[in-house]
């Protein structure tokens, strides 16, 4: 660990970072999928150690890779997640509804994607924009009908979309508040852009999930910050915006859903919620280091755990493959060094990943016909979040007996039948 003259400091109130959350060691990006043309470059490798602060307790990776390099061009489509997709529209109704939103309102969403959520205040006729810095998303987006500016959202873009767009009734984002290196910057463009009785919603996974669920391959380069609500609120504080709301979510492993506004605003009395989930964080520890400081231990096991039934699986001659390619699985391949020695491919529904590798471990990115073409005994399923949903589209694999297993919090085979959880793949 670094001496604290040495040390990072924190993205939010920059106190020196001491504290070590987890160490995952070094990993590349994993949203650069491989080329076969690219196999045998050499790929950089980065530092997966997340700090907390000692003050603040906002959970961090440093930056090592500057935002316009690993989101200039994406190849991550919210579309082919088809229960996001509805969460997206079961969101659009509720704003809709609760902020009266209509004709005569503005929506902007942040990381906007390829039109997913937007598309449905469009279906609605309620105008929107979306702020998107990947141009190869945001031209899917714009082939929706979902008008789309290729911007990384700061103060000054914020300001700079008010004076063209004027402001907006509701600035929203979904998994993006983790994003983004410069926090400060962020939260103060996001206020740049609000109407003075106007509402934020932000969306993202919520640290007590993360530790409680073992979710440590959701720590990667393009998630800069792992999000308390208490961290949170004081962040939102500090840039002149009050959090008068919050509800939790399935999504993710556990998300938090928080509704702001500008401090000034009398628009929006603040929920009993918020007082709520404020204590029940400093009731769990969420205030002091304690809490932070074991979750390496439980990680390891887990790492353990995995490859113990991928090696047993392996010496009994069955076959074993990938369902997915996303950047949570490529933390989890590269940490626990899964190749083609564990998995003969994974498979993804999105086209733009078909016919190359996953970062660092490069096993192929194959169409999920595949998996009917093969017949392997094992489907690893990496995005373990869709886990349901996914183990729906593999019914057809109870035809040969295929044994799906979902790695987080701990590997576990999951039966095609009913989606339930069974019991861990060592009896536990």
């Amino acid at each position: 660990m670094p001496s604290s003259a040495a040390a990072p400091t924190c993205r939010f109130c920059r106190a020196p970072l001491t504290t070590t959350f987890v160490d995952l060691g070094m990993s590349p990006l994993c949203q650069t999928h491989i080329a076969p043309h690219q196999l045998g470059d050499m790929e950089p490798f980065y530092p997966l150690h997340a700090y907390v602060c000692g003050d603040c307790k906002l959970v961090q990776l440093q930056e090592f890779v500057a935002p316009e390099h690993i989101f200039g061009e994406y190849a991550y489509f919210s579309s082919f997640a088809t229960s996001w997709v509805e969460h997206a529209r079961r969101y659009t109704e509720m704003a809709i509804a609760r902020f009266g939103l209509g004709v005569h309102s503005k929506v902007m969403e942040i990381a906007s994607n390829d039109g997913y959520l937007l598309q449905h205040f469009v279906a609605a006729g309620v105008p929107v924009l979306g702020v998107e810095p990947a141009a190869n998303v945001a031209k899917a987006a714009e082939a929706r009908g979902v008008p789309t500016a290729v911007e990384f959202l700061g103060q000054r873009t914020g300001e700079q979309l008010a004076q063209a767009h004027g402001r907006a009734h509701l600035v929203l984002g979904n998994n993006v508040l983790a994003h983004v290196p410069d926090i400060n910057d962020f939260v103060l463009g996001m206020r740049a852009r609000l109407e003075a009785n106007g509402v934020i919603t932000m969306e993202f996974p919520h640290l007590q999930r993360l530790i409680e669920g073992n979710q440590f391959d959701t720590i990667y380069h393009e998630h800069f910050s792992y999000l308390s609500f208490s961290t949170v609120e004081r962040i939102f504080a500090a840039h002149g915006l009050t959090l008068f709301d919050v509800e939790e979510l399935p999504t993710h492993g556990g998300s938090l859903r928080i509704f702001a506004r500008h401090a000034a605003s009398q628009a929006h009395p603040v929920s009993p919620s918020v007082a709520a989930m404020r204590e029940r964080e400093a009731t769990l520890g969420y205030h002091d280091l304690a809490r932070y400081t074991g979750f390496g231990e439980q990680v390891q096991a887990t790492k353990r755990k995995l490859l113990a039934f991928l090696i047993q699986a392996r010496n009994e001659g069955k076959k074993v493959v990938g369902y997915g390619a996303p950047g949570k699985g490529n933390t989890l391949l590269n940490y626990c060094g899964i190749r083609t020695d564990f998995l003969d491919y994974t498979v993804d529904r999105n086209p733009y990943k078909h016919g190359r590798y996953t970062p660092g471990t490069h096993i192929p990115i194959e169409p999920t016909e595949r998996i009917a073409e093969t017949r392997p005994d094992a489907i690893v399923i990496l995005p373990w979040n869709l886990a349901r949903e996914i183990a729906d589209q593999l019914e057809y694999t109870r035809e040969w007996g295929a044994q799906l297993v979902v790695p987080i919090p701990t590997a576990r085979i999951m039966e095609t039948s009913d989606q339930t959880a069974k019991r861990g793949v060592h009896g536990r």
